[in-house]
């Protein structure tokens, strides 16, 4: 008989300011409270405060929170609020990328590494310690938990080679069929064999507005048909980072002497990376840019926010490593 896994809804985060406050305090007691729209205005799109509640408006599409009513997922009010964030969000974006459609010049510039390359992984890999890892793990439990899921929102708005090819590359990411093998289990399966929690956002108030911010373009992008180039592009730009980046960790864990499971993740997508690379941009970009042209600058805007919130939270951990401190809001254990 098949055991079947009982996940537990996760719990509605405290709140970091009166826009988290909005909907925390909505969902919690069940009001359906006139929202204040003047406040997003002035608000910071990277801010703690906006990104908990666009993260928390954008769960209700996947697993939800234990206690509030599904219907909140569709409730028009709230929409409303959500359109507001959402806008602030992606205004902050547009404004801080270069923008353009040169999406073809881009996908080359991510295929040289440099040499003299520095980041977390190369970090980790080199000097960083059993604590920072856990910390990195933390952060990331916000996507790779979900893993894949932001990019399915995609796929109905493809067509021909595109959509079949995408498929072929979540297929992959959600075990090829094999429920243990979805890259979401391996992570939870990495997170218990290092004596961290494996609950689905389990660390959500742990995390700064800079992890959320990655995970909310996903969803942003993912739910909105006009943004579905935005998606594409920034599934291309992870799946072309992850393979290097992956190789990395898998040393710095060696190096370590991490469980199996912990590296078994990251060796994992090296393989798998190496092929969905090209898979989406011969395959997926290539035919969608060829049935929709026009789409080029959406791509390129994918591309170019994948980069700008990848580097904001690379600045914000190696900030706070460097100073000695924890790069999350509340430590997972006093540091060494």
């Amino acid at each position: 008989m098949t055991t079947i896994d009982r996940e537990v809804a996760a719990r509605l985060p405290e709140i970091r300011g009166p826009l988290s406050a909005a909907v925390v305090n909505t969902l919690a007691g069940g009001r359906r409270d006139d929202f204040d729209h003047d406040a997003v205005i002035g608000a910071d799109p990277f801010g703690e405060d906006l990104q908990l509640a666009l993260h928390v408006c954008y769960e209700l599409h996947y697993q939800g929170f234990d206690g509030v009513d599904d219907g909140w997922e569709w409730d028009p009010r709230l929409l409303g609020f959500r359109s507001g964030l959402e806008q602030a969000f992606l205004d902050g974006i547009r404004a801080a990328v270069p923008g353009g459609d040169d999406v073809q010049g881009l996908l080359d510039e991510m295929l040289v590494e440099p040499v003299d390359g520095e980041g977390v992984s190369h970090f980790l890999r080199d000097k960083g310690e059993w604590w920072h890892v856990e910390e990195y793990f933390a952060h990331r439990s916000i996507y790779h938990l979900k893993e894949a899921d932001p990019h399915a929102w995609v796929i109905p708005r493809l067509r021909g080679r595109a959509k079949a090819a995408l498929v072929a590359v979540e297929f992959d990411e959600f075990g090829g069929g094999r429920a243990e093998q979805a890259h979401s289990r391996l992570f939870a399966d990495l997170l218990t064999a290092a004596d961290l929690s494996d609950g689905y956002l389990a660390y959500l108030d742990h995390v700064p507005a800079c992890t959320l911010a990655t995970v909310n373009m996903m969803s942003l992008f993912g739910l909105h048909r006009r943004l579905r180039g935005a998606l594409v592009g920034h599934f291309a730009s992870t799946e072309i980072s992850t393979g290097p980046s992956a190789r990395r960790m898998d040393e710095a864990l060696g190096r370590l002497g991490a469980a199996g499971e912990c590296r078994y993740f990251y060796t994992e997508h090296i393989e798998a990376d190496a092929v969905h690379e090209q898979v989406l941009r011969h395959d997926v970009i290539g035919d969608l840019l060829a049935r929709e042209p026009e789409l080029a600058a959406d791509i390129a805007l994918g591309i170019q926010a994948t980069e700008l919130l990848e580097n904001r939270l690379t600045e914000h951990l190696m900030g706070a490593w460097s100073a000695g401190e924890t790069s999350l809001l509340r430590p997972l254990l006093p540091l060494p």
